[in-house]
């Protein structure tokens, strides 16, 4: 009786939130605890997915949706894994398949082509393609906002057309590594004929959604799902800073919602836990004293459930 309550009020609970997209790693690999899940714990989430309504759909049917200015369900989830660890293949395939669960393996081209001891192989990736979907995740996996104009186009350049080169199509969709993104690397995913960016800011997807910045939340041993799944996607312009300041000193922040809410909960790189903010008219507004001034600044308001999250990494270019 309890657990027969419990269930349905998790259900109810969780049916408000957006679709999901879900990253993993690692499976059953213990020597990497910070990415692995193990299979027990990914079977324990594939039944709460199945119990509880949700449909694990394909990268390229939300994307489609989105482009389509279609409304995205609430129940959709979409898993991605990147990287194209062997453990995926050894450990975890047979669990998707029984579940008949899609998935879009984001590779890390270098690796599979250089035959690295603990990836994929192109002739495996072929295989995987029956169940899954194989997308990109650069060539030589670097921090893309530290790279030259030059060298930041040499890996799209290198990557797109190794892909090509093994797999007979170009790649249609990017996990950038890190989740580390500047306009450049916008500007480069749009020139090379990617239909999406994804970032990996843990967040919710609706059909107001940036297709070239897709919130994705990391999965492991440990994560929460039925919590993760209670986030929705918050509507909102980042004001001022669009992106890291020129003078590399972040002074202020204005996020404006579309909500009229007169609180909401921040985060920001430092500090410990979201703590509780006002708000006008759903506009949030603060200043810092001294200016924030590190290479990488994760800022996240939520109000309510709904969350909106922006990584903000400094131009070692600027001045």
């Amino acid at each position: 009786m309890i657990k027969t309550f419990l269930a349905s009020f998790l259900t109810l609970t969780f049916a408000f939130a957006d679709a999901h997209i879900l990253v993993y790693h690692r499976f059953d690999d213990p020597r990497h605890a910070s990415t692995d899940i193990s299979i027990k714990n990914l079977r324990e989430q594939f039944e709460y997915f199945k119990n509880n309504g949700y449909e694990v759909v394909k990268l390229s049917k939300l994307v489609n949706a989105l482009n389509s200015g279609e409304e995205i369900p609430d129940n959709w989830i979409v898993i991605t894994i990147d990287d194209g660890y062997k453990s995926f293949y050894d450990n975890a395939l047979n669990v998707f398949k029984e579940y008949n669960y899609p998935f879009a393996m984001m590779i890390y081209v270098e690796a599979i082509a250089g035959k690295y001891g603990d990836y994929l192989t192109f002739d495996q990736l072929k295989e995987l393609e029956a169940y899954g979907e194989i997308g990109y995740h650069s060539y030589a996996h670097p921090r893309m906002t530290k790279l030259s104009d030059e060298a930041l186009r040499e890996d799209f350049q290198k990557g797109v057309e190794t892909f090509e080169k093994h797999m007979g199509y170009k790649p249609k969709f990017f996990a950038v590594p890190y989740g580390e993104i500047d306009k450049r690397v916008v500007e480069l995913t749009k020139e090379f004929g990617f239909l999406a960016l994804l970032n990996q800011n843990s967040g919710a997807v609706s059909s107001k959604s940036d297709v070239y910045d897709l919130y994705r939340t990391p999965v492991m041993n440990g994560t929460k799902i039925a919590l993760t799944f209670n986030s929705k996607f918050l509507n909102a312009q980042w004001i001022f800073p669009e992106d890291y300041p020129q003078n590399n000193a972040i002074d202020k922040l204005i996020i404006k919602t579309d909500t009229n809410a007169s609180e909401g909960s921040f985060f920001i790189t430092g500090f410990e836990g979201f703590k509780k903010v006002p708000m006008t008219n759903g506009v949030f507004e603060c200043k810092f004293d001294p200016p924030l001034d590190k290479r990488k600044v994760l800022i996240s308001l939520k109000v309510d459930h709904q969350r909106s999250t922006k990584l903000l990494i400094k131009d070692i270019n600027a001045k």
